[in-house]
This record gives C-alpha cells, sequence and structure tokens, in this order.
C-alpha cells in the first residue's frame, strides 16, 4: 500500500487557511510592525509603585512556554492563613488602547495554539519578552494579593501595582514531579535558595483552596484534546496532555485572583466584563446521562451533586471518565462574556461553583483580560472608565465569537495533523473505544494515539462506551478526515 507524503509545510498552510475562513488577521498589518519597532525596551515606570523585586517570585507554564503571563509567591501568616500574591504582566503599559497592535489584539482577541504553529495575539517580541514576566527581568506588574484562611477561604484582598522579578521559570511536568516525591527539584529552582519551600507553602494553600471548591460544587472535567509532537515540521505523535498538580495549583490561584478583581471592580462601580458558565438549560439531558449510569440527580440544577456524580464515575471507569465529560461539557453549554453591571445580578461561573469571576490573568494571550487590566488600573488612579458599559457589552460578544471561533482553528488543525500522523499506518489495527453513535454517524478515539475517527464499516450496533477494534482505512490530511471500518 502507497504511503502518503506531505510536505513539512503542509501543515502550517492548513493553519493559515484555517484562520483566514474563520475571519482572523495571521499576520500584523504594516502600522502594527512599525509600532513595534518604536518600542525599544520593556516598560519603565513613571509613578510611585511597589518594589517587589526581592520577593521568591516564580512562574509555574508549559515547558516551552515564553509568553509568561504571570508570577506567584506565598506568606505564611500565623493561625494558619497565607498572604498569595500574583504578579501579572502589565500588558497595557506598552500597549495603548486605539494603538495598531492593540487593533490587531482586539480584532483576534486571543492567541490561536494550533500545536504546529502559533498565532500569537501580540507580536512575539512583546509577549514572549518586553512584556513577558521573563526570568530575571524587572517587570511591571498588577498585584492581586489575597489572604486565605485555614480552610481555604478568601478572608482579604488588595490590588495594586507593582516591579516584580521572576526568580525562577519552572514547569508544570517537572515540578508536579517533584511535589509527587517522583523527581527531583527542577535546575533553575534549585539554583534559588528558599524557592523548594516556596513551592511547598503554595501547594499547601491551593490544595486547601481546591478542596473548599469541590466542596460548593467545582466540577472536574477531564476532556481529551490531543496536542501534536512536531519536529522539523512533520507530526511524530499526538499526546494527550493530563492534568497535574502543578497546573491545578496555577489553576486555583488564578481562580481566587480573578474572583478578587471582579469584586474590586464591582465595588468601585466600573461597569466590566465577567467570564460566565450559565446554570444549564439542558439539565435534564444531564439527569437522564446519570440515570443511564444508575446515578440519580436532582431535578433542577446542583453543581455540588454534579460534582460528586463526576467524582464517582471518574474512580468507577476512568477509561471512559473523558468521554462523559465532553457530553456533560456540551450539555452544560459553552462559557461566554458578558457586561456586568454593578448592582445587577451576575450570572456566575457554574462549573467553578463561583458567583465573582472575570479573566484578568493572561493579558499576553487573551484581549478580555487586557480590557479588565485597564478597568483596574484606570480605577486604582481613581481615574474614568477607558471602557463606557455599551462598548463593554459590545467586546464581551465579540470575544466570545472569536473564542468559539479559535476553538474551530484548533480543532480543525488538530484533526489534520491526527491524519497526517496515522497516513503511513493504513492497514493497520488499533484498539480504540466508541465516543458517538447518532444518525450522524459512529465515532471512536483510539487509545494511542488519541485521535478520534469515523467508523464507516461496521458500526451497526455499537454504542457509546464500546471498546473496538479497528482497521485504518482512509485518511485526508486537508479535510482532516480518518475512517475506520470495525473488525470483528
Amino acid at each position: 500500500m502507497a504511503v502518503q507524503t506531505f510536505n513539512p509545510h503542509t501543515l502550517v498552510q492548513i493553519a493559515r487557511n484555517a484562520m483566514l475562513s474563520r475571519g482572523f488577521e495571521p499576520d500584523f498589518s504594516e502600522s502594527a510592525l512599525k509600532q513595534l519597532e518604536g518600542i525599544t525596551g520593556s516598560a519603565r515606570v513613571t509613578e510611585f509603585v511597589r518594589d517587589l523585586t526581592s520577593l521568591l517570585w516564580c512562574s509555574i507554564d508549559n515547558d516551552d512556554s515564553m509568553d509568561l503571563d504571570q508570577i506567584t509567591v506565598a506568606e505564611p501568616l500565623p493561625n494558619g492563613r497565607t498572604k498569595i500574591l500574583v504578579g501579572v504582566a502589565d500588558v497595557d503599559a506598552l500597549v495603548k488602547p486605539g494603538s495598531p497592535i492593540d487593533q490587531h489584539s482586539k480584532s483576534n482577541t486571543t492567541t490561536i495554539y494550533t500545536g504546529v504553529t502559533i498565532f500569537p495575539m501580540l507580536p512575539e517580541r512583546l509577549s514572549t519578552d518586553l512584556t513577558s514576566l521573563s526570568e530575571n527581568e524587572d517587570r511591571c506588574a498588577l498585584v492581586i494579593e489575597i489572604t486565605i484562611d485555614r480552610d481555604g477561604h478568601v478572608i482579604a484582598s488588595d490590588l495594586y501595582r507593582a516591579i516584580v522579578r521572576n526568580r525562577a521559570k519552572l514547569a508544570y511536568n517537572s515540578v508536579s514531579e517533584w511535589l509527587e516525591g517522583k523527581g527531583p527539584l527542577p535546575k533553575s529552582a534549585a539554583t534559588v535558595p528558599g524557592i523548594d519551600q516556596q513551592l511547598r507553602v503554595q501547594d499547601a494553600v491551593a490544595q486547601m483552596m481546591r478542596k473548599l471548591r469541590h466542596e460548593h460544587g467545582a466540577l472536574e472535567l477531564e476532556t481529551i484534546e490531543a496536542r501534536a509532537v512536531m519536529k522539523d515540521g512533520e507530526v511524530m505523535d499526538m499526546l494527550h496532555e493530563k492534568k497535574t498538580r502543578a497546573g491545578e495549583l496555577i489553576e486555583d490561584f488564578m481562580i481566587a485572583a480573578n474572583g478578587v478583581v471582579a469584586r474590586y471592580l464591582a465595588t468601585k462601580g466600573v461597569p466590566s466584563i465577567r467570564r460566565v458558565v450559565r446554570s444549564p438549560e439542558r439539565w435534564e439531558k444531564i439527569v437522564a446521562v446519570a440515570n443511564e449510569m444508575g446515578e440519580y440527580l436532582p431535578s433542577e440544577p446542583n453543581a455540588a451533586a454534579l460534582s460528586q456524580f463526576l467524582s464517582r464515575r471518574r474512580q468507577a471507569d476512568p477509561l471512559r471518565f473523558p468521554d462523559l465529560s465532553l457530553t456533560i461539557v456540551k450539555l452544560m453549554g459553552r462559557g461566554e462574556y458578558v457586561l456586568e453591571v454593578p448592582g445587577e445580578e451576575a450570572p456566575g461561573h457554574f462549573g467553578l461553583a463561583v458567583r465573582d469571576y472575570t479573566h484578568s490573568t493572561a493579558p499576553n494571550r487573551r484581549f478580555p483580560d487586557l480590557i479588565t487590566q485597564r478597568l483596574v488600573k484606570a480605577a486604582l488612579a481613581s481615574e474614568s472608565s477607558p471602557y463606557g458599559a455599551n462598548e463593554l457589552e459590545s467586546l464581551a460578544k465579540h470575544c466570545t465569537e472569536r473564542e468559539n471561533a479559535a476553538d474551530h482553528v484548533e480543532r480543525e488543525v488538530r484533526k489534520s495533523a491526527s491524519a497526517m500522523l496515522l497516513a503511513p499506518r493504513l492497514g493497520e489495527h488499533f484498539e480504540g473505544i466508541v465516543t458517538g453513535a447518532s444518525d450522524k454517524g459512529t465515532w471512536a478515539r483510539l487509545l494511542h494515539p488519541p485521535v478520534e475517527g469515523k467508523i464507516v464499516h461496521g458500526f451497526r450496533g455499537l454504542d457509546v462506551g464500546d471498546r473496538v477494534r479497528l482497521k485504518l482505512i482512509m485518511t485526508d490530511v486537508e479535510r482532516g478526515f480518518i475512517d475506520f471500518a470495525r473488525i470483528h
């Protein structure tokens, strides 16, 4: 059987075409590039801010991330309390509203990570250098200070501007292995005295916060979105990036920080953009899914009951849990950005079991976070808001629409990368699990590599969750199609 070969640039072109077809701008305009040329260095603060460069700040992100949006540090306090500081990159210091770079950011609204190439929201000279909280560099930051009691509750908070210095650039996997006693302290941490204890303090308070959120009904979902492993432009593998302990640490800190920012703007009487996941309109279908598994859920939406159901299913059937998670995600509905007017009831975030939530901690990668940063800085300076309520409402809708479109781009490229990986393996047999069975077709996910395709022969009688043996019979890289035949 002939083996298909592809030019290493094929996937990059597919990614660019997907960007264009969804209305994105894959390249920066000449005016944006000219503006970039005029930026000669990182931001210099002209007004008084706090100097926090002596603290043991560290960043924890993906291994290859250079666009570092936040750094963290924690300080134990008496009576089991802990003070957490989250430093967020001051992108607004270099990217002003209405500037050409800002216009590009406003149009795309997000960095798009296709796995084969990145389409950054900001020019990489900014996002990975001048506005990144890079290791051993003094940077302007917006600091979110949070005091946590021994049970994980936020009991005090503050916001202010500061100069910070990242002492150690760390990665999720290596930090997680060390925290779990499975690996050594990462080198960049080992060279900074006290960082090891600092990480222990952060991990301990994060676990308290996570425990409390789950008691309140925060959902722990695990969907499989494989990431392409590239080498010299070719797909070498597709890997499922699983949750890590360090990743959860940062997630807990960011949820708390975003809540503090949302409440701060509300107390200042400032209209803002909230990130919400509404109470599921299709709750009755979620109840039906639970019933099919012999489980009971109440007739009215109940985050705590759903969280407990998911926890039981994860333990009972870990292999099929990602597919159950995906079903629940679809039935819950997507997250969205909405206008928040002080005095009105916020919809809240059903999945996180929090009422006050915004996006504020990733301004290098998400435009809503940059908007929120500008709102906070104006409020701190007792200046009028840079955005009116009507403009914020329009921006919220635009950011939601662009986020959904970005998800489509990433999914299209991921499918093409999966098809390219399997193209040389036509005729081979694989183990899989059925992930979808309806009038539209029957789909299965391979156990390895974790890619999904359509069962076009022998699908009758199959249902979601069935284990199957499959033969690969067709791939189409351009369209991202993978077809299987069932082996009886």
